[in-house]
């Protein structure tokens, strides 16, 4: 345990304040500066325990991805929404660049992301360690497509839920750093085209992607797919995977919010009992889009998020023009922040971790501060 591996870090300041109340909530970049400080600062670094709660303490903030010229490089970006950031231009720090060639994202989960670099190469990569890997025998090309991740809660492993192209054909999991290919699964799964990893939820040890009025779900434990329905009352909106339709998670609910047609207001709707699957409709927010296009510019909706706050409050990301706007609840913008070209708003997460993940070192061409991180 860390308490007894770590000596005093203040005379005047007890362990456990110093530890697990100031160390364990910084950003991992702040961290890891602090490393240099003394000794036992670097011993925090590299205890297990520490680098979970750590991690367990980190924001799971709405990720925007940067493309490069040509797709020559990709930026991180968590959009830092909370209250007290600093400065608009504090939140949208890169938090890593990773140079290509053609590099475009696919899955985003626990801090690590699934990323093609190259024409056809999936690779995986830890922004914040800087580790970086092969997926071995993964390709564009392959008979099979990437369109999930998550840690199995039984035995701490990261799997990927792997859709076949054909429709005759098996799901199939693949473990990460397990010397076995893909172990095939004999369920019935939607056809791959429902499941995109842009429009994934993981919630309850369950995979969620929304298409229409459809939740498609797979249970990570019992390796079965099901269905749920939307809300009721989302006729009056837009249920698709372009302009609608999009899971969250707030208050450890999960929640789905819409645009209407006319892109005039938004439904949210939170589930209060995740057994029972009983939705209830929470906000309806008036979307002032004559006003905000004058001022800023054409509406686009197929950037059109709903962040979760650190604190459980609601808020919206939408682009307009060359602007990304932060409304609350009450549709007033609480930041604008100019948008430069290339940024690319998800659905994906970034929860930032430092913990040291063993499937690294097993992978191909397994690197740390490599040359794709510029």
């Amino acid at each position: 345990m860390v308490e007894a591996a770590l000596p005093p870090l203040h005379r005047g300041l007890p362990d456990e304040i110093a530890i697990w109340e100031i160390l364990v909530r910084l950003p991992p970049k702040s961290f890891l500066r602090c490393r240099a400080v003394c000794r036992a600062w670097r011993s925090a670094a590299t205890a297990r325990d520490f680098l979970l709660a750590h991690h367990a303490r980190q924001p799971a903030l709405p990720l925007i991805y940067g493309l490069g010229r040509d797709i020559e490089s990709l930026d991180i970006i968590p959009f830092d929404h909370r209250v007290g950031v600093a400065t608009a231009d504090d939140r949208l720090l890169s938090v890593a660049r990773i140079g290509g060639p053609y590099v475009r994202p696919c899955i985003s989960c626990d801090g690590l992301q699934v990323l093609y670099i190259g024409v056809d190469q999936l690779s995986i990569v830890n922004p914040a360690t800087r580790q970086c890997a092969r997926l071995p025998g993964f390709t564009v090309t392959d008979t099979h497509r990437p369109v999930g991740m998550y840690p199995h809660s039984l035995s701490g492993e990261y799997r990927i839920l792997l859709a076949p192209h054909d429709p005759d054909d098996s799901y199939q999991l693949y473990t990460l750093g397990s010397s076995q290919p893909p172990r095939q699964i004999d369920i019935d799964g939607p056809v791959v085209e429902e499941l995109s990893p842009f429009t994934l939820l993981l919630f309850h040890h369950t995979l969620h992607w929304c298409a229409d009025d459809v939740i498609t779900v797979f249970d990570t434990i019992a390796e079965s797919f099901g269905e749920m329905l939307a809300p009721h009352g989302t006729d009056q909106f837009v249920m698709d995977e372009i302009y609608g339709g999009v899971l969250f998670e707030v208050d450890a609910m999960l929640g789905m919010f819409s645009l209407n047609a006319e892109f005039t207001g938004i439904g949210i709707w939170a589930m209060h009992n995740y057994e029972s699957r009983v939705w209830a409709f929470k906000y309806r927010v008036e979307l002032p889009l004559a006003e905000l296009t004058v001022q800023f510019g054409e509406f686009k909706p197929y950037c059109c998020r709903v962040p979760s706050s650190w604190d459980g409050d609601v808020s919206m990301l939408l682009q307009f023009g060359d602007w990304l706007l932060q409304l609350d609840m009450d549709s007033k913008v609480v930041a604008s922040l100019r948008r430069h070209k290339g940024l690319l708003p998800t659905q994906h997460r970034l929860k930032q971790t430092l913990v040291q993940h063993s499937f690294f070192t097993t992978l191909e061409d397994y690197v740390v501060n490599a040359s794709a991180f510029q």
